[in-house]
């Protein structure tokens, strides 16, 4: 099964560009928001899937760089007065630079060393944040991404004004991830995630390569920080460790392989809490039930995803449509 082509990729990306600006026009604020975090979520688990799906690196505390990324463009808007949409090119810088730091420390280190630097980061920013005033303390930065044009009308809410920003951003995002990891680029990651010693031998650059898929990798979840500072608040407490670990539980429901399984990942991670909800309400709205329902609903998910599809669903139903038109 051939892919699509950049012409035809553009186009169906486009389409469902517009299917999503209809459907938010007839669903409630809830929905519309929900709709906000998927997408957000959907730019996060992408960034994963690119660091470890493809460069085989591992990192436990990306959230460190939603984290920065939300900072950085929250101190750009605050202190300098930047435009909003010009935040988030100094998002993406600045969660890259410090992609690109860790990159050199990536480059000579594997497994769970990098891996738990990453998850020192993210649970040592939290208090740096409390540290330094100019960052707003556990309060935290402003981060106004302005009222919606009257041009659309009264009807069109702050929260449908979040939701177009972050579809459009997140599907242009995913777009040019997609031609990147087609490209010699994401064919080197996957060589290096292979048989780094084999990838060395056929000419790749394996230092050069881990770096740079960091420095993207970061990058990228540095954008979705932005973004998830847009629709909530740019402090500590909207980037716990715990928002790493879900970050990581959607790449895994997602199959880290998979660029465009990503939003399968985010939706499941976004609808869990309301079937858990609605479990609870059925069983007497216990409040023990409410709290831990969640968590043992996703385990369960991660436990059937790692038995019987570990590459997760998206990747399994591609193999299938594969093998179907090979026959």
């Amino acid at each position: 099964m051939h892919k699509l082509s950049t012409k035809k990729a553009f186009i169906a990306y486009a389409l469902f560009g517009w299917a999503l600006v209809l459907v938010a026009d007839r669903v409630s604020e809830l929905r519309v928001y929900q709709g906000a975090t998927i997408a957000i979520l959907t730019l996060a688990i992408a960034s994963i899937i690119l660091l470890t799906g493809y460069s085989g690196q591992v990192s436990l505390g990306h959230g460190a760089f939603l984290a920065i990324g939300a900072y950085g463009a929250a101190i750009a808007q605050s202190y300098w007065g930047s435009p909003f949409w010009f935040t988030f090119l100094i998002a993406i810088l600045v969660s890259a630079a410090f992609g690109f730091i860790l990159g050199f420390a990536a480059g000579r280190l594997s497994g769970p060393y990098i891996a738990g630097t990453t998850l020192a980061l993210a649970v040592g920013l939290p208090t740096l944040a409390n540290q330094f005033a100019f960052l707003g303390g556990e309060t935290g930065l402003v981060y106004d991404a302005g009222s919606p044009p009257a041009r659309f009308g009264e009807e069109f809410t702050l929260y449908k004004w979040f939701f177009w920003i972050a579809a459009l951003v997140v599907l242009i995002s995913i777009f040019l991830l997609r031609n990147l990891l087609n490209s010699r680029f994401g064919r080197n990651w996957k060589a290096l995630r292979a048989n780094p010693t084999a990838a060395a031998l056929a000419g790749v650059n394996v230092a050069s390569s881990k770096i740079l898929a960091f420095t993207i990798s970061a990058g990228v979840a540095g954008l979705a920080g932005a973004l998830l500072g847009m629709i909530s608040i740019v402090a500590p407490s909207a980037f716990p460790l715990s928002l790493s670990f879900t970050i990581i539980t959607g790449a895994v429901l997602a199959g880290v392989t998979s660029l465009l399984g990503s939003m399968l990942g985010a939706v499941v991670l976004v609808v869990v809490p309301e079937i858990a909800d609605a479990i609870a309400h059925r069983l007497g709205d216990s409040e023990k039930i409410s709290t831990n329902l969640p968590g043992f609903i996703v385990s369960a998910l991660l436990i059937l995803t790692v038995l019987f599809s570990p590459n997760g669903p998206a990747e399994a139903m591609r193999k299938r449509r594969e093998a179907h038109a090979k026959h």
